[in-house]
């Protein structure tokens, strides 16, 4: 089976990782991915028509930007009408103006919005074992929707339609975290961004391009209208590893004791004598600190950005309900779980939430879980009856659903 990350990168695996993965930009061209339509499968301008005004789309799922500056939401959103209590839904005809006057579209969360892109981010965030998002741009010839930036996640810029000339500059700010927006540092990015491009190139539609984090670039479309698909990769870092190493710390009686009393901030000696002592502290304390804890704190983290994909709910109580030993079922696509014993209680640990169940459960959970479809009457557990009860409240809780 062809990878999907192989849709959006000339490059194997191997060598992506190795050279290019949170280093390089990468181009790729379309005649070595799937062709000028490798993406229209994902997004179009007829979706795009069908989001704006079929859907009941609301902010903050649409931006749109002109010259280089994101709107004020009032100028294409207002009141739902009859029945719908909202003030902030997308008016198909206030966004028409606007486009027509120069501005781009910026569709928001399509990962959460748009069938086949929450499917496509479904496989892609598997692969790469991380959480992410996906924006569809669409913007009018002869403009640019924003100033030269960068971004603090990696992106897959996708063509899709149109043609779209990308200039790309090396970062002032390698590896940016999000708590450091290129606007803080607009001058160095302004001056850089003056400077000759690393990669000055057109997009066409089925090309593609990953920018690591924190690379400077700045799109513009020709005579005609361009749309492509931004997919953002929010990985963790070390950083990340620190701040829950820091969280734990505060379990360090001598990390959380006060600076002595009327201590002068301004005299170096003082506060160069209490770093000291701090640090070593510190240090002291890391020696200690528990690779499984940390481990558990960075699941949580990184679970809560992601989520399974996606179910029917009625489709999910109905087959509970008529349910019987020939069903088959499998786990949930994308699903993050662990499971611990005690006693006689297992823990299904979920994103957000637990699942206490009696210890006899044990194989069967994991085997349901395992990835493989299973006859339901095939379950590890002494008769059907205890396999129709264990199988009902994994599928009510969403943790299973129906063989496709």
């Amino acid at each position: 089976m062809t990878s999907t990350l192989a849709r959006a990168v000339a490059a194997d695996r191997d060598e992506f990782a190795a050279t290019f993965w949170g280093r390089l930009p990468l181009l790729s061209r379309a005649a070595d991915l799937g062709g000028p339509d490798g993406f229209h499968d994902l997004i179009s301008s007829a979706a795009v028509d069908e989001l704006l005004s079929r859907r009941g789309l609301r902010t903050p799922f649409l931006r749109v930007a002109q010259h280089g500056k994101v709107l004020p939401a009032g100028q294409y959103t207002g009141g739902g009408g009859a029945g719908a209590e909202v003030a902030d839904q997308v008016h198909d005809d206030k966004v028409l103006r606007l486009f027509a006057g120069g501005a781009t579209l910026v569709l928001q969360g399509l990962h959460r919005l748009w069938p086949p892109v929450i499917d496509f981010a479904g496989r892609l965030g598997a692969e790469l074992r991380q959480p992410l998002q996906a924006n569809a741009y669409l913007s009018p010839p002869s403009s640019q929707g924003f100033d030269t930036h960068y971004d603090t996640h990696d992106v897959f810029v996708l063509q899709v339609e149109g043609a779209k000339r990308w200039r790309v500059h090396p970062p002032v700010l390698p590896d940016p975290l999000e708590r450091q927006p290129w606007g803080g540092r607009a001058d160095e990015v302004g001056a850089t961004a003056e400077g000759e491009p690393l990669l000055d190139v057109e997009l066409l539609p089925g090309d593609a391009l990953y920018l690591p984090r924190g690379w400077l670039h700045s799109a513009r479309t020709g005579s005609g209208r361009s749309l492509h698909l931004t997919v953002g990769v929010r990985a963790l870092t070390r950083f990340d590893l620190v701040e829950e190493l820091l969280t734990a710390a505060a379990a360090e009686p001598r990390l959380r004791a006060s600076l002595p009393y009327g201590m002068d901030v301004t005299d170096l000696d003082v506060v160069g004598a209490e770093l000291a002592a701090t640090v070593a502290a510190l240090r002291s304390w890391l020696l200690t600190a528990d690779p499984a804890a940390i481990a558990e704190r960075l699941r949580e983290r990184s679970w809560a950005l992601k989520r399974p994909e996606p179910i029917s709910p009625m489709r999910q109580l109905d087959f509970a309900g008529a349910l019987t030993p020939d069903d088959v079922i499998v786990v949930r696509g994308g699903l993050r779980w662990t499971m611990t014993g005690s006693g006689e209680r297992v823990t299904l640990q979920l994103a957000g939430r637990t699942l206490e169940l009696p210890a006899s459960c044990e194989s069967a959970v994991r085997m349901s879980l395992d990835g493989s479809p299973h006859r339901v009457g095939d379950l590890p557990l002494p008769d059907d009856a205890d396999r129709l009860v264990l199988t009902r409240r994994l599928l009510t809780e969403g943790v299973l659903i129906p063989e496709a």
